[in-house]
């Protein structure tokens, strides 16, 4: 009896836990690239949020990043966005980790602060579809006006090919 009532309470226990909220819109078995001719020189001045990944229809309007110029391996930063329909921010320096790469420096590692790679940019620098190992975030970057449907097209693409599950994508 004694042995029934100490099982009961590890198993209430365990079931006790707080879910893991964390939501992934990519499969992490597919593989995942980044742009590694990226200049990120190219980046510099400000974007226009026009589409992420939530989990639920709504939540939040479109954001906002702006890119300073590179130095030193780090590029200066400020993000206002909508990620999983919920608002973000930075504003700080990402260390260019890589090709393509670059991580937010001193950001909640489990937001805005993940890993950043550049999976596409259009050869006009007009476009820019950013997402995450993880899956967790993902968002399309326009300058210059309405996303046309042709870039669209193309980064829904990208976003589908890194196993973003294009369903859940909204456009702003």
């Amino acid at each position: 009896m004694y042995r029934l009532i100490v099982l009961a309470l590890v198993l209430l226990a365990a079931c006790a836990k707080e879910p893991d909220r964390r939501t992934s819109f990519r499969d992490r078995s597919a593989q995942i690239y980044s742009n590694a001719v990226l200049d990120p020189a190219r980046l510099t001045g400000g974007w226009q949020q026009v589409a992420a990944f939530a989990a639920e229809p709504g939540g939040c309007a479109s954001g906002q990043v702006q890119f300073g110029a590179p130095s030193a391996g780090t590029i200066p930063l400020e993000a206002a966005l909508c990620l999983n329909g919920a608002p973000q921010r930075f504003r700080g320096h990402a260390q260019l980790a890589g090709p393509g790469r670059m991580v937010p420096m001193g950001a909640e590692a489990n937001g805005i602060g993940q890993p950043w790679w550049v999976l596409w940019a259009d050869v006009d620098d007009r476009t820019l579809v950013i997402g995450t190992p993880t899956g967790e975030m993902g968002f399309i970057l326009n300058r210059g006006g309405a996303l046309p449907p042709d870039r669209l097209r193309a980064a829904r693409a990208i976003l589908d090919w890194n196993g973003y599950d294009l369903s859940r994508l909204q456009l702003f």
